[in-house]
């Protein structure tokens, strides 16, 4: 009856979780425009989810980012949608195959990474206070860092075709996305992450999901 309970409570946790996924995704807060990429918040709850639910839900919940993402720039194209969604590749099915690892196998990484990270920080008993906004940046580091280096490994060429700069050029472009937006967000992302973790934690305690006291740190 406990492993069904913690089964249940898991599941309907991960899709509450998901449904703030998508709506944040749908939303200006979630996917913000730029003139040439979208910016984003919704590695927010695919984190606090990897905290909460453990690894296998971060990556469930960046598969949903992922998916939302490449809806996003199918739907809404930039200028860099060709690395973001298979319908708008310029290579054909290669490209497709590349766009779909960029859009979604990246995003399910932040969730692994946020997940084992913290499991790491509740085996050697670092305090929540320092450990959540540690994962956060951690988290949202690896999704710009994987995002933009998959970019330029498997899309300079285009890139720098986009850009209308030598392929040379690309990254230098790459390190000034990486540096002017992805710092900014991971910060952002440690304090929400702190304050919103924290809360968290507590209240599904309280309510008593067994799932929480072995997931997260005392």
């Amino acid at each position: 009856m406990k492993t069904k309970k913690h089964d249940t409570q898991w599941m309907v946790s991960v899709a509450l979780m998901a449904a703030i996924v998508i709506l944040l995704a749908n939303t200006p807060l979630g996917m913000i425009q730029l003139p040439i990429i979208k910016a984003t918040t919704v590695h927010i709850p695919v984190i606090i989810g990897a905290i909460l639910l453990g690894p296998s839900a971060g990556a469930i919940l960046g598969f949903v980012f992922g998916v939302c993402s490449l809806v996003s720039n199918t739907m809404a194209p930039t200028l860099l949608s060709f690395a973001f969604s298979p319908f708008m590749s310029t290579t054909g099915i290669p490209g497709a195959i590349k766009a779909i690892w960029i859009s979604v196998g990246c995003r399910m990484l932040i969730g692994i990474a946020a997940g084992w990270l913290w499991i790491l920080f509740n085996k050697l008993k670092v305090n929540q206070i320092i450990a959540l906004p540690i994962v956060g940046f951690a988290g949202s580091m690896v999704n710009t860092i994987t995002v933009m280096g998959s970019i330029y490994l498997l899309f300079a060429q285009q890139y720098a075709q986009a850009k209308d700069v030598a392929i040379s050029a690309v990254w230098g472009l790459v390190m000034g996305t990486v540096t002017a937006s992805g710092i900014p967000e991971a910060i952002a992302a440690a304090v929400l992450v702190l304050a919103i973790g924290k809360v968290l934690i507590q209240v599904l305690k309280r309510m008593n999901f067994s799932f929480i006291d072995a997931q997260t740190a005392k």
